[in-house]
């Protein structure tokens, strides 16, 4: 069998002018991921990511701890769910009916933690039946677009490969969710837990894809122990 493995990025910048960076922790992610594929004989034969920095900067981070060069393709289609896009356009229709969310807001979305009680809301706004808005990319587009990329992969690096996919939070919850036969209502359980540079496994043979594990961080709880440093992060 063949194995993909998707990577989440490492810790963004949130809270500062530039998100789309590398904190210094998500810097140090990258690079512990890197030592983990090589000291565990994860040898790559190829590696995709979206157009994100935080997503490429993340994989030439582990990709510099391959044996050889890694060739690194750039695809649109891994990057991360458009939640600024979301905010602007489903935020306010969102509001109308929920006076808790309308608090949260009201205090500014300083805290990841609020931000991220937003993002549920619209998320699941977003992939449910009765959101038609046509300003904004739509479920069935994002989705049916990750599926096609992924699809175009496994053809793309065929039998025997392995092959690395560095991605986000809610593109990695799109891609488990449909391995797993599920629709958009339940994407989202899959998109909250989803640490900095955990490591999710599919294996794959032709068409055909499925799920070994999701989420792993414990190599980056084991290196962390062994350098005095917490790896581990959501946000």
């Amino acid at each position: 069998m063949a194995t993909i493995y998707l990577v989440r990025h490492g810790q963004a910048s949130f809270g500062t002018d530039d998100y789309d960076r590398l904190s210094e922790l998500g810097v140090r992610q990258a690079e512990r991921v890197g030592e983990y594929f090589r000291d565990h004989g994860i040898v790559l034969d190829g590696a995709y990511c979206g157009s994100l920095k935080r997503q490429r900067h993340t994989a030439e981070r582990v990709l510099a701890a391959q044996p050889a060069e890694v060739a690194l393709t750039e695809d649109a289609r891994f990057d991360e769910v458009r939640n600024d896009e979301h905010l602007e356009h489903l935020l306010p229709i969102v509001l109308k009916d929920n006076e808790q969310l309308q608090a949260v807001v009201e205090r500014g979305l300083k805290s990841s933690k609020d931000y991220q009680k937003v993002i549920d809301a619209v998320f699941n706004y977003w992939v449910s039946d009765a959101c038609d808005v046509p300003a904004i990319q739509s479920w069935r587009d994002y989705s049916g677009g990750v599926r096609e990329a992924l699809k175009q992969v496994m053809v793309r690096e065929g039998g025997g490969k392995t092959v690395a996919v560095f991605t986000s939070g809610g593109t990695i919850a799109t891609i488990v969710a449909g391995v797993l036969g599920l629709d958009g209502s339940h994407a989202y359980k899959f998109y909250e837990p989803v640490f900095n540079c955990s490591v999710t496994q599919l294996f794959y043979s032709r068409e055909r894809v499925s799920l070994s594990y999701f989420n792993d961080c414990s190599f980056l709880r084991v290196l962390g122990a062994q350098r005095d440093e917490n790896l581990v992060s959501y946000r």
